[in-house]
């Protein structure tokens, strides 16, 4: 039987609203193994699933989830922002892993906190990090898996080969256990040298089949894809599980 590359749904995955439970619900459905999401953190320290740190109040004015506590956030938006601890309950009742995509560094330590207190190691990584948000969710605590997220002006200024080498130094220095890397920038010899440092590669963000094909059979560990649909329809066509 071949082995396929880990379904990471994208939030917003099948045309469902973006950071929302029922996205996180449909990619489930859909046969995600992975399901990533937006992670920012109100004043009081409640990680919420949001893009972006600013968000419109239904008073017509602007303000930032950092500097607003979570009843304010709650009371002031019109629709409902979920928090970090109520997808982990349905990512963790699914058995299904969680890719915490952090927008800022300030939810290092509260992430931590929780992942310690619901004692989900096994089903959270990190991503969102380039080598200095690593360093420090690393020295933070070490038991978080990570990804590195690729600087892709390193991809621009040195040649393909020694900015991949470069990369996987920085994610070894890091204590990163992967890459997480846009598809753009994958080719074969990423692949191979990413495998001489025992680090495999998560993409993003895929979502045509036939590029998903292209991907999986290039041996990558995990493909994000906003068309979970898609990529599940060429596991079954490549493994033959579910046919």
């Amino acid at each position: 039987m071949k082995s396929f590359p880990l379904i990471t749904a994208h939030t917003g995955c099948m045309d469902t609203p973006t950071n929302s439970l029922l996205s996180i619900e449909t990619g489930i459905s859909y046969g995600a193994d992975i399901i990533e999401d937006d992670i920012h953190v109100t004043r009081d320290g409640i990680l919420v699933l949001s893009h972006d740190d600013t968000v419109r109040l239904e008073n017509g004015t602007e303000s930032r989830i950092s500097g607003m506590t979570f009843n304010e956030l709650r009371d002031g938006v019109s629709t409902l922002i979920p928090t970090l601890e109520q997808a982990l309950e349905l990512v963790r009742n699914a058995g299904k892993i969680m890719n915490l995509d952090l927008k800022t560094d300030l939810c290092i330590a509260p992430v931590s906190d929780l992942v310690e207190r619901l004692g989900l190691h096994d089903q959270v990584f990190l991503t969102g990090c380039e080598y200095e948000s690593a360093r420090k969710a690393q020295e933070h605590n070490p038991r978080l898996f990570k990804l590195l997220n690729a600087d892709v002006r390193i991809f621009k200024t040195l040649s393909y080969t020694d900015a991949i080498r470069k990369t996987c130094d920085h994610a070894r220095s890091a204590g990163c256990l992967g890459l997480n890397m846009p598809y753009q920038l994958v080719q074969p010899p990423l692949l191979e040298i990413a495998a001489d440092y025992s680090l495999p590669v998560y993409i993003w963000t895929v979502n045509e089949e036939g590029q998903i094909k292209r991907f999986a059979e290039m041996g990558v560990r995990s493909i994000t894809t906003k068309n979970v649909a898609a990529a599940a329809r060429v596991k079954r066509e490549v493994t033959g599980i579910g046919l």
